[in-house]
């Protein structure tokens, strides 16, 4: 199988970073909004380096579960 073609991975306003990403610079993780095969995931200090790519579905799910174990408990 072969992966989707990321035709620009440098500075796009596609890319958008983590929110839990803090703004010194630490551990930052962006994901390109809008592509058409999934979600692809890179490491901010590396835009021209590899990324990730995920399928929508499991990475909706990954979200989620984050989403549902950082929510404070009733």
């Amino acid at each position: 199988m072969s992966e989707p073609a990321i035709t620009d991975r440098g500075a796009s306003p596609r890319w958008r970073k983590s929110s839990y990403s803090g703004p010194e610079g630490g551990s930052c993780v962006e994901v390109l909004d809008g592509h058409p095969t999934g979600v692809p995931v890179r490491d901010s200090k590396t835009p021209q380096g590899p990324t990730l790519h995920f399928p929508a579905g499991p990475w909706s799910s990954f979200i989620t579960s984050l989403k549902n174990r950082d929510a404070p408990s009733p």
